[in-house]
């Protein structure tokens, strides 16, 4: 048993796993593949890149011109009565955009798409996180099921041990009680180890609306990602951000110069029964509003995101590096309680169980043996729950599942 444990639960821990995947395992990148075909977050996402197409399209408009009619004179008393002596003009107006405002709304628009684009990335991402999570919570109930069965096995043994004493009148009658008991409560433990699989199976499978109990995957935990660098798609955002915050200050500072309106017609003139031309320009004097703390506020947005991208990322690499070293202890914690204490435990209970058959000790030597098993098994899981957390951050904290975003649904 001793043999089989090691070898099933922790030559791999932390990376160090090396069998190979069954031929038909659910693989952690394939998991990942599902849940983002069938999440309506990618969709969302898709949805606001779409949006942020759309919006460049109307930035690049035109301001549509306008048509005026006007008529003088149209009624009145004596000679101006109705359609007497009327003057009608009609003009056709058109406003021109200057300082470079269509082009500054088009880049702005444009800034809108790259970061709608890396937003979807890093909705990617954090879907990865969870799904990974999920993956190695099925990794870890399958082998707390071998564990519980193991137990059960092992309790069955000093049950049957205990009813030859018992009967033999070598050890009172309790013993006999106590020892149902314990196979009772083993039986009680794989129950609920197998029902917490059926759960993370069915959790994992609720990604892409699968079935849980059609999930077979495989024994190896996920490798610890060896990238030393942050994911791209974090600094990408962060850019995509500044950008934006830039093209901002560019279209305000385009909304100080003044438009002009242009505009020519013809008049007719019923008195004669002349037609003239007309023809007009409107230039704002701009003496008041120069659009100058609409400019100053967008600068400092700016400055506002350039901070806050660098110190975003001090603050991932010291959550990385922190990871990092929980991970690795967590990882070496559950590797050395399986080949290190493990082993031991496995031998003080076949030593206990020896001397328990030649009457050298008593039942509860033999259950404490027992009990140290099932607490370095539970360690071993505990350990492996804080490993499987801090490394899925270290995947999305290194963008092990970043995608470039023209390839994303």
């Amino acid at each position: 048993m001793k043999s089989i444990l090691c070898a099933s639960l922790l030559c791999g821990v932390a990376g160090l796993w090396s069998a190979p995947l069954a031929a038909q395992s659910l693989t952690l990148d394939a998991a990942v593949d599902r849940a983002v075909a069938a999440a309506p977050e990618m969709a969302a996402g898709q949805a606001s890149v779409d949006a942020a197409r759309a919006e460049i399209t109307q930035a690049g408009v035109r301001p549509n011109p306008t048509l005026a009619v006007e008529a003088e004179n149209f009624a009145g008393t004596g000679g101006f009565s109705v359609l007497e002596q009327p003057e009608v003009t009609v003009t056709y107006e058109q406003r021109i955009e200057r300082g470079g405002k269509r082009e500054a709304r088009v880049g702005y628009a444009s800034r809108g798409l790259d970061l709608a684009e890396v937003q979807t990335r890093l909705t990617r991402l954090d879907l990865a996180q969870q799904v990974q999570r999920a993956f190695i919570d099925v990794q870890i109930a399958d082998q707390t099921v071998w564990i519980a069965e193991r137990r059960l096995e092992t309790e069955s043994a000093m049950q049957s041990e205990a009813l030859r004493r018992v009967r033999g009148y070598r050890d009172p009658l309790f013993v006999e009680t106590q020892a149902a008991a314990r196979v009772t409560a083993a039986e009680l433990a794989a129950e609920q180890a197998r029902a917490r699989a059926s759960a993370a199976r069915d959790l994992l499978a609720s990604y892409w609306g699968g079935e849980g109990d059609e999930i077979e995957i495989a024994d190896a935990i996920a490798r610890s990602s060896l990238a030393a660098s942050l994911a791209q798609a974090d600094a990408d955002l962060r850019e995509a951000a500044v950008a934006r915050a830039s093209a901002g200050v560019v279209l305000e500072q385009s909304r100080a110069t003044q438009d002009y309106t242009l505009g020519g017609g013809v008049r007719f003139l019923r008195e004669t029964n002349d037609v003239a031309l007309v023809a007009g320009i409107s230039i704002p004097l701009g003496r008041f509003d120069r659009n100058q703390g609409n400019i100053e506020r967008a600068q400092a947005e700016r400055r506002r995101l350039e901070a806050s991208a660098e110190a975003d990322r001090l603050a991932r690499l010291r959550r990385l590096a922190s990871l990092r070293a929980e991970a690795g202890a967590a990882a070496r914690r559950a590797d050395g309680l399986m080949h290190d204490v493990y082993p031991q435990a496995v031998s003080t209970l076949e030593q206990v169980r020896e001397g328990y058959n030649r009457g050298g000790f008593r039942f509860s030597d033999m259950q404490a043996a027992a009990d140290a098993i099932v607490d370095v098994q539970q360690q071993w899981v505990e350990a492996m729950n804080i490993f499987r957390d801090a490394q899925s951050e270290i995947d999305r904290l290194t963008g092990r599942f970043d995608v470039a975003a023209e390839t994303l649904p």
